[in-house]
């Protein structure tokens, strides 16, 4: 069985992060990961050297912000749910700064493409490409189905992987001798960033919902860091999203460019039926 586009959707809103690899050399980065029992150690220092700390830990966060004009990816995606493990799914991204989302979501064990979406700031259109059916929404009636609050700039920084769901309202900060770990809590989702010490590069995000009755988590880490020019890109990720079912994802990204001429042209076929419900 195909995933589905609700889990699809949630896939891509919750935990979707795109790195990519070089066309010319590049440099592989070890990465150090968290261990979950380090969240209960604390480095101590005093107050002044803190907030000092935690100051220079956000400018930090923000100069290593993916700044772009452009990206396109091919990912090897493999989803596991409730159901078992789903079939392999290749999916290629096109992404105009602040204009559009494009993807085509292929079966990788049927080589057909089963699924085509542009998303923008005003509407998702979704192409069913076997029911040959096309729906057109709003993001606000996505982020109703979905029950994610997001935007359209969030899905940017999700696909190019900036955090997502982060501000400066830092609860709480500790540091050991390869990593830190920085919570912030907005007013969603309690974000707990784990960063390494040498370059702050994000080795894991954990979302919590702040709504403790919906017990809503996701977990994405960050692994196979490689260096192109000046910017590191991790090109393996493992996302797990729990609420009542648990979704686990493993991405790959295969190819990938930034700031490239290309196209995210969206043709609808005249014998296309238009869809009333979504999923």
């Amino acid at each position: 069985m195909i995933v589905n586009m609700k889990t699809f959707l949630q896939i891509i809103i919750l935990g979707s992060v795109l790195f990519y690899s070089s066309c010319r050399p590049t440099r592989q980065i070890k990465q150090v990961i968290a261990p979950r029992e380090a969240t209960e150690v604390l480095t101590k220092v005093n107050t002044v050297d803190s907030l000092a700390i935690i100051q220079a830990t956000l400018d930090r966060i923000k100069a290593n912000r993916i700044e772009f004009k452009t990206f396109s990816a091919k990912i090897k995606v493999e989803v596991t749910d409730n159901k078992g493990k789903q079939p392999d799914l290749s999916v290629v991204v096109r992404m105009i700064k602040d204009s559009a989302i494009w993807m085509s979501i292929s079966a990788t064990f049927l080589n057909i493409e089963v699924y085509r979406v542009l998303i923008t700031p005003s509407q998702v259109i979704l192409q069913d490409k076997q029911a040959k059916e096309v729906q057109y929404r709003t993001l606000e009636y996505l982020q109703e189905v979905t029950e994610i609050p997001f935007d359209f700039n969030t899905l940017q920084n999700l696909l190019i992987g900036n955090p997502v769901f982060f501000d400066d309202n830092i609860s709480s900060y500790r540091q050991f001798d390869q990593y830190s770990l920085v919570t912030a809590v907005g007013e969603y989702f309690k974000n707990l960033l784990t960063l390494s010490n040498d370059r702050l590069l994000l080795m894991r995000c954990k979302l919590d919902d702040v709504d403790i009755s919906r017990n809503r988590t996701a977990d994405i880490t960050y692994a196979d860091y490689v260096q192109q020019g000046s910017i590191p890109f991790s090109t393996n990720r493992r996302i797990l999203i729990s609420e009542k079912n648990k979704i686990d994802v493993q991405m790959n990204f295969k190819q990938f460019e930034f700031n490239k001429d290309l196209s995210v042209s969206f043709n609808v076929p005249k014998n296309y039926k238009r869809k009333s419900s979504l999923f």
